[in-house]
């Protein structure tokens, strides 16, 4: 054979390689741009409330808006995908969404804003579980794993850097920047994806079940509303939220009802016959609490009882993204040679114990401390992240990978709301209990008020006296709140042991010479 011959075949191995990597870099930005919106407003939000010229209340729409509108769209994916190609949808929803970015960072006023969140997160919705699908199937079976540990880089560090990158812009330019800044990632992953991807096979007969979709649609969408505005409205004691659960509640049990019953359900039912793909989902559900509930804690531990400023809480707190990018980069190799539940076990293991040891943050603790509990959780995220992905796709047919992904997107999303609105509910609740009870002990009888240094200082019957002990025993109720919010994220996290024994073994995948 001659080795012009010999040469062909390497070369064309090369160049397939070479247009996988182009394809990884175009469907990575598209999932980091997505993921960094999930957060990177968050920080931003007093500034557009000030812009705007808006209450508290209205600004929250900001927020609530593209949660929402990014929850009901993710669900019917996998019927658009098939009904028009997963190329064309995906090229579609990249200019939507940055299309929709540059609204929002020129809008004007509180409705324009809303309306052009709203669209965001419709467009936004797809771009995660589509990457995920599409990089599942530009890798063969052996590289997988490597393949959801880059997939997963983006997902995870992206929320994490969101409020350290949105503070960077919000003080250096403005908070029009933070919308700004997808205009040049979009435009070259649009190009990237006509140039790299290739169309799937686009089946014009499926038909779409238009009662599930608004069944799901008014389920998702109300129970969403009804956990951001719950806090802010006295949950159950406001009639707005007392609709919003019984909407909520009526429309996913008829949703249920419907796809148990029809011939042609809107979410295939028989995705979940697949045992580890249905496990996976539940315990995504528990990793998408862990993942933003926790940053969620921490960012306004640090920036308020501790005094960290923005920038300074964002730089601190990198070092768990350097974690999850350091264990992602580990754990792809290793799932070559070590069963994936074994690696899912370590990673939980590690992110429990940071869960636990955040009880005893106080604002006397260490920037070390700080640093050393987000180091581990971050690698321990990344080790259960990887493996938990590549376990519950493993098995799952080809045709329903895009249905798979966009469930598993949906999941990880709503856990993550519940969390974020589940610990900060608890934060205020605890917060007005703790301060309660501490300031039942606040009496001229206390021994601690009768001491020489600070009987004047501390003394009730001024207005200074009495404004310093309120400020005090705020500052220990919330101190006390934080830490039974990392207790109860503890205890949250031990639930996800058991359905380890429910993962069905995967093989070692053999070391490719």
């Amino acid at each position: 054979m001659s080795a012009a011959a010999a040469a062909t075949p390497q070369a064309a191995a090369d160049g397939a390689g070479l247009k996988r990597a182009l394809l990884t870099l175009c469907v990575m930005m598209a999932t980091i741009m997505q993921a960094l919106d999930t957060t990177i407003a968050n920080v931003a939000l007093p500034y557009m409330q000030g812009s705007l010229s808006t209450t508290q209340d209205q600004a929250s729409w900001i927020l609530t808006s593209y949660i929402v509108a990014a929850a009901i769209m993710t669900a019917p994916l996998g019927w658009v995908a098939g009904r028009f190609g997963r190329k064309r949808l995906f090229v579609t929803c990249t200019i939507g969404f940055t299309v929709a970015s540059m609204l929002c960072g020129a809008a004007q006023n509180i409705e324009q804003m809303v309306l052009f969140r709203l669209m965001q997160g419709v467009f936004g919705a797809a771009l995660v579980p589509l990457s995920q699908a599409v990089m599942l199937d530009a890798y063969p079976v052996q590289q997988r794993g490597q393949a959801m540990a880059i997939w997963g880089m983006g997902v995870m560090l992206g929320p994490i850097m969101g409020p350290t990158l949105g503070g960077v812009l919000t003080d250096s330019y403005s908070w029009r920047w933070v919308f700004f800044v997808n205009l040049p990632f979009g435009i070259a992953t649009v190009l990237g994806l006509l140039v790299f991807m290739k169309e799937t096979p686009i089946r014009r007969g499926l038909s779409f079940d238009w009662f599930g979709f608004i069944a799901l649609s008014l389920g998702i969408g109300a129970i969403q509303l009804m956990l951001d505005r719950g806090e802010q409205v006295g949950w159950f004691d406001s009639m707005e939220i007392i609709v919003e659960c019984a909407i909520g509640i009526a429309g996913l049990y008829l949703f249920v009802a419907h796809a148990l019953t029809t011939e042609k359900p809107f979410v295939p039912i028989h995705i979940f016959k697949d045992t580890n793909f249905t496990v996976g989902v539940i315990f995504m559900f528990i990793i998408g609490i862990i993942l933003l509930a926790s940053i969620a804690l921490i960012t306004p531990y640090i920036q308020n009882l501790m005094g960290y400023p923005v920038l300074a809480a964002g730089m601190l707190l990198g070092v768990r993204g350097i974690g999850t990018l350091v264990a992602m980069m580990l754990v792809g190799r290793l799932l070559k040679f070590i069963d994936g539940r074994l690696l899912v076990l370590f990673g939980l293991t590690l992110s429990t114990w940071s869960l636990y040891a955040s009880i005893d943050l106080s604002p006397d603790s260490s920037a070390n401390f700080i640093r050393v509990v987000s180091l581990v959780q971050g690698f321990g995220l990344g080790f259960v992240f990887v493996p938990l992905n590549t376990i519950a796709f493993a098995t799952l047919p080809a045709e329903l990978r895009t249905d798979g992904a966009a469930l598993w997107s949906l999941i990880r999303s709503l856990g993550s709301s519940i969390g974020v609105s589940i610990v900060f509910a608890q934060l205020v609740n605890k917060t007005s209990l703790f301060h309660s009870q501490l300031a039942e002990h606040v009496t001229p009888f206390n021994p601690a008020l009768q001491m020489p240094d600070w009987r004047a200082m501390l003394d009730p019957t001024t207005d200074a006296g009495r404004a310093l002990l309120e400020q005090m025993v705020t500052r220990q109720a919330t101190i006390m709140a934080f830490a039974n919010d990392f207790k109860l994220m503890t205890g949250i996290s031990l639930l996800a042991f058991p359905l380890l024994l429910l993962l069905r073994k995967q093989k070692p995948k053999p070391a490719t010479p």
